[in-house]
């Protein structure tokens, strides 16, 4: 008897839904600013503007509700929510506590193909800078740091941290008006590092280039006031 009888159809394929798509759509807008911090936003405008209907796009709504980047109020126009620095320095917790662990265990497995890979991503970062491309600089600062959990054997890693710091996007996509240069060059310093297996020097440097928010808020939120959130609940 053929050991082939023993594998069963495929199940079918899962594709994203109306609802996957939009919620996706809107999430990638807010987190970009597209959409910024306090406009209003309706689901008949949403709907019209992606050509389907409202159903979609009101549990779209709903999940972003639960997320904490919609205010959505009965008989009130639904706005995005305004930043929460508390959301920020979770998120900002989590993805450092993540980073420094995936950095100290690259740093010993790193080899010289992946070395290379991140530095013409740091070539890649300069461009973006010469070109005042935030939108490519921040894809590149990801892929980077994505890179790096990869290095480690552990890429779930980097899902983890791409599912918690959207709220901190937002925050650093703002932060690009005056920060580029000097978060390309702690890119470098860090390379170096774990180009010389130097592994307590990259902790060190992948520790402080993380909390650098901590010290920038302040401007961030003088230079968008109104993008901010008073009080955090």
């Amino acid at each position: 008897m053929s050991t082939l009888s023993n594998i069963t159809p495929l199940e079918p394929i899962d594709r994203p839904s109306v609802t996957d798509q939009v919620f996706e759509k809107l999430q990638s807008q807010i987190v970009n600013l597209s959409l910024p911090p306090g406009v209003k936003i309706s689901e008949a405008e949403v709907a019209k503007a992606l050509n389907t209907s409202r159903q979609p796009v009101r549990d779209a709504f709903f999940r972003l509700s639960n997320l904490g980047f919609l205010d959505i109020r009965p008989q009130r126009a639904t706005r995005v929510n305004l930043i929460s620095v508390n959301k920020v320095m979770e998120a900002r917790f989590v993805r450092t506590a993540l980073e420094v662990e995936t950095t100290r265990i690259a740093c010993k497995k790193i080899g010289n193909s992946e070395i290379s890979h991140l530095k013409r991503n740091i070539e890649g970062q300069r461009v973006a800078i010469l070109d005042d491309d935030r939108p490519r600089f921040h894809q590149l600062d990801d892929k980077f740091h994505k890179k790096i959990c990869t290095i480690s054997g552990h890429p779930f890693a980097w899902q983890i941290i791409s599912e918690s710091k959207s709220h901190l996007d937002r925050v650093r996509l703002l932060s690009l008006s005056f920060n580029q240069e000097r978060t390309m060059q702690e890119h470098q310093g860090l390379v170096d590092a774990m180009e010389n297996r130097d592994g307590v020097k990259a902790v060190i440097l992948i520790r402080q280039h993380l909390s650098r928010l901590v010290e920038e808020m302040t401007r961030i939120r003088s230079e968008n006031a109104g993008y901010f959130a008073d009080i955090d609940l």
